[in-house]
C-alpha cells in the first residue's frame, strides 16, 4: 500500500483497520513512513462511553485504551509495511515496559507515535508513545504479528 508521508482521514482509516465504534480509537494519521514510523491522533471526547464509569466525578481515559489506541496506530503502520493477502490482519502479540505517566481527560488530544524497533517480515516491534501536548502520558514496546 502506498501512503508515505500522506495524511490519512477517517475514511482511509476505516478502509484499513477492522475496528468500528466503540473500539476505533484513531481519528487521523498525520504521518506515515512504512517500516519506520507513524504519527496518529485520537481526540478524547467527554461523550466516550467509558467515562460514565471511569470515573463519573473525575473522568480519566483508561490506560488500557491508550495502549489500544497506540496498538491501532501500530497496526495501521504494519498494514502499510508488509505484503498482505486480502484477509490479513495485524494482531497485537505482546507488550513490554508499559508505563502510564499522566492522566488523560476529556478534551485532550492524544498524539500517538510508533517508531519501528525491529521489522522481520510478518512481525514488528515498535516503541509506542502517547503525548498530550508536549507531555508523555503513556509508553511501551508493542509487538505485532500478521495473521
Amino acid at each position: 500500500m502506498d501512503g508515505v508521508n500522506k495524511m490519512h482521514n477517517i475514511e482511509d482509516i476505516l478502509d484499513v483497520l477492522p475496528h468500528r465504534y466503540p473500539m476505533l480509537l484513531v481519528d487521523k494519521i498525520l504521518d506515515l513512513q512504512p517500516k519506520k514510523k507513524i504519527i496518529a491522533i485520537k481526540n478524547v471526547s467527554y461523550n466516550e462511553n467509558y467515562f460514565q464509569g471511569h470515573y463519573p466525578d473525575k473522568p480519566i481515559m483508561p490506560g488500557v485504551l491508550i495502549i489500544e489506541a497506540l496498538a491501532q496506530a501500530g497496526g495501521f503502520l504494519m498494514l502499510h509495511s508488509v505484503e498482505q493477502e486480502n484477509d490479513s490482519l495485524p494482531y497485537f502479540a505482546g507488550i513490554d515496559k508499559a508505563k502510564f505517566r499522566k492522566p488523560v481527560q476529556p478534551g485532550d488530544q492524544l498524539k500517538l507515535i510508533c517508531n519501528v524497533i525491529n521489522f522481520k517480515g510478518r512481525a514488528t516491534k515498535v516503541q509506542a508513545e502517547a503525548f498530550v501536548g508536549d507531555d508523555l502520558v503513556a509508553e511501551g514496546r508493542l509487538l505485532f504479528a500478521m495473521k
